[in-house]
This record gives C-alpha cells, sequence and structure tokens, in this order.
C-alpha cells in the first residue's frame, strides 16, 4: 500500500470502483469493457490504494433482502480482507433510482422520502458488515430545477429530518457530507461544506456530522479547494477528500489531480500536510475519470498519474521553508512570495 508522510500529514490513498469506467457519456456510447470487480480491486491494490469507496449497490443490489444483503456483503468483507484492502465508506446511490426523480429526502412524495430513507438505513447495515463507520452524503438531486418546485423551507426542515434519521439509527456512524453545487440539478440545497456544516450543527449529535471535500465541487463554485479544506480542517471537520481537478466552471470534469492547474493541487497538499490529515485515519481519495479516448490497456493512467502527481506535489511541500514563506508574509513581498512558489513548482531553487 502507497503511504506518503507529509508535515503533519500521513497519506494513504483509495479509490472507487467508478474510477474505471468503459467511457460512456451522455453524447456517446461505452468505448471500452467495462472491467469486473475483481479486475478492479487487484488493478488498484497493484497502483498501491489500501481502500475502496463503495455506494451502496456496489456491495451488492439494491433490491436484495437482509438475508441475502448480509451475505453478500460478508463475501465483499472476505474479497477484500484477501486483497489487503480496507472499505472507506458507503454512499446510499439514490439518484439513480426511478423513485428519487424529483430527489431523495427532499422528494415532494412521502413514498419517495421514505424509499430514501430506507435504502440510506440499508446502507448503514451494509457499512457495518464491512467494517466501516463512514456513511457519505453525496445529495445529488435534492435540489431543484426550477425553484419553484419545491418549498426551500420545507425541504431544509426535511434534510435536517433525513441527518437526524440515520443518526439514530445507528449511534456508531459518521456522516460526511460531499456538497456541490450542481449536476445533475440545476440547484442544490446546501451546495457548500458551510451549509452541510451549519446543518450539521443543528443535528441531535452535531459531533459525529463533516465533510468530504471534493476538489471539483469546489472549483464548480467558484472557490479554491484548498479553502474549503482549510476551513473544514480548522473545524475538526474533514474525514475525506476526493481529489481531481477541473478546467474551469464546466461540467464536473474529474480530471486527474493536478493535470490542469499544478499550483491549485500543490496548495491542497500543503493545507492537507500543515492539518495533519490522515493522522487520524482519513484517507485521501481520488474521483477521477481516464478520457474517453484512452484505450483498453491504459485506461488505468489517470489513477496512476494521479497518484504520482500527488507524490510530486508532496515532495515539493516538503521543500517549503516555512521561515521563509512567514519573512515574505510578516513583509507583505506578495509578489516576491509567489515567485518563491513557482520557483518551487518548476524544479528551481526557492
Amino acid at each position: 500500500m502507497k503511504q506518503i508522510k507529509c508535515g503533519k500529514g500521513v497519506f494513504r490513498f483509495s479509490v472507487g470502483p467508478w474510477n474505471m469506467h468503459p467511457g460512456a457519456d451522455p453524447f456517446g456510447p461505452p468505448v471500452r469493457t467495462e472491467l469486473g470487480f475483481l479486475e478492479k480491486i487487484r488493478l488498484f491494490k497493484k497502483l498501491g490504494f489500501g481502500a475502496i469507496q463503495f455506494h451502496d449497490d456496489d456491495v451488492c443490489p439494491a433490491g436484495l433482502n437482509p438475508a441475502a444483503t448480509r451475505k453478500a456483503t460478508r463475501e465483499m468483507k472476505k474479497l477484500l480482507r484477501d486483497h489487503g484492502l480496507e472499505p472507506e465508506f458507503v454512499a446510499p446511490r439514490l439518484w439513480e433510482d426511478p423513485r428519487t426523480i424529483d430527489g431523495g429526502w427532499t422528494s415532494n412524495d412521502p413514498k419517495c422520502r421514505r424509499y430514501a430513507l430506507e435504502r440510506s438505513l440499508r446502507s448503514i447495515d451494509i457499512a457495518n458488515e464491512l467494517g466501516t463507520k463512514r456513511i457519505v452524503l453525496w445529495p445529488a438531486r435534492e435540489g431543484t430545477y426550477i425553484r419553484e418546485a419545491k418549498d426551500p423551507l420545507l425541504s431544509c426542515k426535511r434534510y435536517l429530518e433525513y441527518l437526524n434519521a440515520l443518526l439514530a439509527y445507528d449511534k456508531g456512524i459518521r456522516i460526511l457530507g460531499e456538497m456541490k453545487p450542481n449536476e445533475p440539478t440545476d440547484a442544490a440545497y446546501l451546495p457548500t461544506p458551510g451549509h452541510f456544516l451549519g446543518m450539521g450543527a443543528q443535528t441531535s449529535d452535531p459531533k459525529r456530522v463533516g465533510v468530504l471535500i471534493e476538489s471539483a465541487h469546489s472549483l464548480l463554485l467558484g472557490i479554491d479547494a484548498s479553502d474549503d479544506m482549510a476551513y473544514s480542517l480548522a473545524a475538526g471537520k474533514l474525514w475525506g477528500v476526493h481529489l481531481n481537478d477541473q478546467d474551469g466552471l464546466k461540467f464536473d470534469e474529474d480530471k486527474s489531480f493536478g493535470a490542469v492547474n499544478i499550483r491549485r493541487a500543490f496548495n491542497q497538499v500543503w493545507v492537507l500536510a500543515r492539518g495533519g490529515f490522515g493522522r487520524k485515519g482519513e484517507w485521501v481519495g481520488l474521483d477521477v475519470k481516464a478520457m474517453r479516448t484512452q484505450k483498453q490497456e491504459t485506461a488505468h493512467k489517470h489513477l496512476a498519474n494521479s497518484l504520482a502527481f500527488f507524490g510530486y506535489l508532496a515532495e515539493i511541500v516538503d521543500r517549503v521553508n516555512e521561515k521563509t514563506v512567514q519573512k515574505l508574509r510578516d513583509e507583505r513581498d506578495y509578489e516576491e512570495l509567489e515567485a518563491y512558489i513557482v520557483r518551487l513548482l518548476l524544479g528551481r531553487k526557492g
């Protein structure tokens, strides 16, 4: 398993099975063969990952009864153990079911809200059986395409009721909100980590509500991801990250980490290192996609490259002279500070 120590941080890496995909998009069919799960985890292990991120239906089909769910989950746990991998989290994949076309816990339909809750509670059961207490919530359709479609006050109330129901179901879980401002909905409720932590503070147990920051989701807000990470680290609430990159305010591109803006990626590694990320068991997760044009035999390079770029940046972070940085801050010589950082990134002496 790949592990990097940098500053105060200890970094181990996780990946989800969706990171290896056949290349279909809204405008075209698959262009590569879908790998089986066993092939994927063998590849992930070979690349140096130590943990797997799961949606509930990555573990077993969503329609299985409780007994069949337990059986399938135990088989998955054994498969992970046999390959020396851990489960990082389980996330209920609510957004692909026809019953959640108008959202899950904020749906106008009480039957759909009940389905979303029941499936989420089942995800907690799966997480417990796998051996993780982390539940990630990506509220993909918890918003609207037109603002009049839902009562926003009632939606906030339903949001809180849903979180409290999860917290009451299992006193050991930790909820990680993975916030995103748009896509697939036009505008999401609680679009930022700050919104979610504000809602978390109103729950029955705020100590068990934190966030997972995804680089691209911050960028889609026009915010530097390192600032979102710093805010959450300062609050003791950064319990996961999804690193990737993004070429401007477009759709969620999930490019290889550091492939678009190396300085922006550097600042994410630097803040994680300064904040001691990973020392309490947190994982550095990737959420990246191969280019659609990539051939089958090299469709894993986005993963290998992201890991390599993180490692290169960690080496640069270790070369940062904090006294020099502080001196330039004290002198308010930000032009020279910028030049110092750029020289480091270009491989020149600071």
